[in-house]
Parts: structure tokens; sequence; C-alpha cells
């Protein structure tokens, strides 16, 4: 996570409109063409935001994170590296980590595969990973028990729009446990419904600027 922000672009308002389901929500091949659509109108949604407005809720996300954690001392916090304009929380994660939690990274192993988290203190070696994203180059494999996943959109059930790559899902899935899944986003990414699936597995919480 850097402190810096992307240059603010503006885009035309059609771009940012999530668009209307059509088709049956029966027919899979119909809620994976509305999830891309929908996706792509979110992601311009919140890259339209000006650079102070991504950071203002950004620091509303951590300050609700802090309500529901607790003492992050306690825990083996799963974080992200902030893509595509997602919440940067890098000077939460600085404050947390000096008060003795200790955090991972998410590392993509092989596609298909689950996640695997790394040990990770601002600060420490990176190496570019998938889809360039940052990496911790060293660290113990860990399993948080508290997982904090962007999201691309979220419903009133919970439920979590992501990429579509299906890593967080698959790494539930397989985990030795359940951790504490929270997901965070901005308050515009809300949708009615994300039409879930049988695969698709909902969070414990959902943290946005509102």
């Amino acid at each position: 996570m850097t402190h810096s922000e992307a240059a603010h672009v503006d885009l035309e308002p059609a771009e940012c409109e999530v668009p209307e389901f059509q088709g049956s929500a029966e027919r899979w091949g119909d809620i994976a063409a509305w999830r891309k659509a929908a996706r792509q109108a979110l992601i311009s949604k919140r890259r339209n935001m000006q650079a102070s407005e991504r950071e203002a809720k950004s620091e509303r996300i951590a300050a609700e994170l802090d309500r529901i954690i607790g003492r992050p001392d306690r825990h083996v916090i799963g974080l992200y590296w902030p893509i595509k304009a997602e919440p940067n929380l890098y000077h939460w994660a600085e404050r947390i980590s000096g008060q003795g939690a200790r955090l991972a990274l998410p590392v993509v192993i092989k596609m298909g595969w689950p996640l695997e988290f790394r040990l990770w203190r601002p600060g420490d070696k990176l190496e570019q990973g998938h889809w360039n994203i940052p990496v911790p180059a060293n660290g113990p494999a860990v399993f948080p028990d508290i997982f904090i996943a962007p999201l691309v959109g979220f419903d009133p059930e919970n439920y979590r729009l992501g990429y579509g790559g299906g890593f967080y899902d698959r790494t539930i899935a397989a985990a030795p446990r359940r951790p504490f899944l929270i997901g965070v986003g901005f308050s515009e990414c809300s949708l009615p419904t994300i039409y879930p699936q049988p695969h698709d597995i909902p969070m414990d919480a959902i943290v946005t600027d509102r």
C-alpha cells in the first residue's frame, strides 16, 4: 500500500452506472454477464472519486475496523494491497502493527489454488506477484483468523462481489478453520443483490465509509 493515490480521471456518468439485470436468475451465464458489467461500472465509479475523497473514506473504514476488531494484538489479520482505487488501509496497518497485530498479505501461488498468506509488516521488502500486485518477498506462511477482503460490490445479505477469480471463496472453503470475514469497500458499491451462487460465501461483516 502506498501513501499516494492515482490521478483523478473524469469518466462519463454512464460508465459508472450498474446495468439492470436482464435475463434469468436461474441461468449462470446471464448472472456472469451481469456481474462482469456491474464490476466494470463499480470500478469506474470509485476511480472517478477524487483522491482526497477516497482517502477520507478509507479513514472512516479504518475507524470502523477498529471498533469491530478491538485489540489488534490478539489477531493475525489478513489484509490486501489496494489496486484499482480500492480503500487504502496502509496507515491503519502501520498503526495496528505498532500495537502488536500480526499482519499478512495474500499471495497467488498458482491460478485456481487457494491464496497463501505471508506475514508482513509495513516497510518489509516486497516483490511483484501476479498482475504486478506487491507481495511479501519473504516471511512464513500463516493462516489469519481475520480476513479483510476488498470488494467491488456487496449486497444486504453480506455477499461480496469480487473480481471474479474466486480466490477468496476457494481459500475460505479450503481453510482449516473459518476465519472472521470482513469485506471492505465504499458505500457507493452497494447492490440490491449479487445473485449469489452456491460457491459464494457471505462475509461476517461489511465495512464501508458509512
